[in-house]
Formats: C-alpha cells, structure tokens, sequence
C-alpha cells in the first residue's frame, strides 16, 4: 500500500550550504574513525573479560555516542530527507543493542556465542555501509551544483528522477516533478545585461529553495528552466506550494545600478511523476504544461492533462 502523503508544506529557512554539506561529511568521517577505535576498544573488553563501560550498557547508548549526539541535534537538516539517513538510525541503534548483549555476557563471565557476535559484526557493517552511502550521496551534492544558482546541476537529475520513478512504480510514494520557465528572460538580459540576468536566475532559484522542503530537489534544467523533484506529495498540495512559491516570486525587488529595481515573474507546469511511462515522458509532460501556461499568459501554474497538445505549447 502506498505510503501516506505528507503535504507539500513551504519552508522558510535559508537553503542547504555547499559548508554545510561539507560539515555533515567531516562528521560522517569522523563518526567512522570513532566507531572503529570504539569497536577495538569493545573487542578488547570481551576479550580480556574486562569491565564494560557503563555508557555501552545504557538503552540510550546510541543517542549518547558522537554520532549519536551529531545526529539527533537539529543542526542535521542538511541531510533529514535523505533515506540513507533513516535507515541510518535503526542500524546504529541496533549495533548499540547487540554490543550491549555481547558486554553484559562478558561481564558475567558466561561465553559469548559464536551467532550473537556475528549478528554484532553483521550490524556494525551495515552501519558502515549505510554511514559511507550518506557521505557518498553528500559529496554528489557538492559536485553536481550549479555555480550560479546554488540548485542541482542537470548531471544527476535523471538518476534522481528515476530513483523516485522506481519508488513510485512500487506504490510505496508519489512524486510531482514541475517544470518552471522565468517569464521573458531574454528581455531581462537584454535590457539590464547578463550580469543582471545572473542575479536575477540566482534570486529564483534561492527563492525557490527556501520555500521547498529539504528533501524536495531543484535542478537547473538549462538557461532560464529549473525543474523541481517534490516527493512524499500529491498534485494538489505541490499545486499549493508552487502557487506561494509563484505569487511569492512577484513581490520580490531585483536591484540594478542605474535602473529601477524590477520584479520577474515565472510559468509552471505541473505532473505526477506516472509510473506507466518513462521518466523523460513525465518530464516531456511538464514541459508541455508550463510552455501551455506561457500560451494562456505566462506567470501561472498549469498542470498537465492530456488536452494539453503540442499545438498549444508550441
């Protein structure tokens, strides 16, 4: 059965930092580092019968390791989207468990069964693994972002897409992929120059981003043309969020030396993410709705039906 929906609510924080990416990587490297000094550690206390350290026997002990600390802090927003991140927890919290077991029969002096102290090992290269997938997934973030923009390049949108894709055809999700065109861009560049146009790309995107959630992907598509990933969502609520995101878009002033400041605007088309088709039919879709939108008067939202036929977009 699919998962329940969550609503597409706007986020009014500042986006997710090249640093702050850069900080949560030096902290999965060093949560690595601490994990196997403590894993030395704790092989020595079983071996050697010696007395466990009472932190390793408490129900919270993975709460009160370093990375325990890094991770249910508030300042881990960075990565709280990211499913390697939840499945992250339940795999340190169960290592703890097994460790716990391993000392408590130490410490009584009772043997320790070949099967317990493989379920711990088993657990600890799960942890591992899932603590080197993050990383990898974070270091991706760094190196496939646009300059300009601070939105995802396009290198990696289709894998992403077709991540989702495949968590849509298992009914486990629903997904809404937009489609956004900043409306009359050429006349921004040409009336104000390209360093203006610059601005004016980057003051979108940002704009974008800080009313999207943290596990909502925006790429830049090429040019003026950003298209957003909206998982964990329906066509209704994304409609809602890309509305406040549309008419947020208007009151915002672009300054330019020598000019008045200026306002741009955007048209939006709008698709779930159908699980019947491939990933660049869905995208082909979105791509119909916004130029449909752009047809009907440009700074609007539109969301694809099958009405909408090339004729109209082009």
């Amino acid at each position: 059965m699919p998962k329940k929906k969550k609503p597409a609510v706007a986020e009014t924080e500042e986006p997710i930092s090249a640093g702050e990416i850069r900080d949560a990587i030096s902290v999965l490297d060093q949560a690595l580092y601490n994990h196997v000094q403590w894993t030395d550690a704790l092989n020595i206390t079983l071996i050697c019968h010696l007395r466990p350290d009472e932190r390793d026997l408490h129900p919270n002990a993975h709460r009160e390791c370093r990375l325990g600390q890094w991770y249910y802090n508030e300042n881990t927003r960075v990565v709280h989207g990211n499913p390697n991140f939840v499945e992250l927890e339940e795999a340190h919290r169960e290592m703890h468990r097994q460790a716990a077991h391993l000392l408590t029969l130490s410490s009584a002096q009772q043997e320790i069964p070949m099967a317990d102290y493989e379920r711990f090992t088993h657990e600890l290269k799960r942890l591992h693994l899932q603590i080197e997938t993050l990383k990898r997934e974070l270091e991706d973030e760094i190196y496939n972002v646009d300059a300009l923009t601070g939105a995802s390049s396009r290198v990696g949108m289709l894998t992403k897409l077709r991540e989702q894709h495949e968590l849509v055809k298992r009914k486990l999700e629903t997904c809404v992929i937009v489609m956004m065109d900043i409306d009359r861009f050429k006349a921004v560049n040409d009336t104000y120059g390209h360093a203006v146009g610059d601005r004016a790309l980057a003051t979108f995107a940002q704009h974008v981003m800080r009313n999207t959630r943290p596990f909502d992907r925006l790429f830049r598509y090429g040019g003026e043309e950003f298209l957003l990933c909206i998982p964990h969502t329906d066509i209704d609520a994304a409609r809602q969020m890309i509305e406040r995101i549309r008419t947020g878009l208007e009151k915002i002033e672009i300054v330019c030396p020598g000019y008045q400041p200026f306002h741009i605007g955007a048209s939006f088309g709008m698709t779930m993410l159908d699980p019947d088709v491939p990933v660049t039919d869905s995208i082909d879709r979105a791509d119909l709705a916004v130029y449909a939108a752009k047809a009907r008067g440009r700074n609007r939202t539109i969301i694809w039906d099958p009405s909408i036929v090339r004729a109209e977009a082009g």
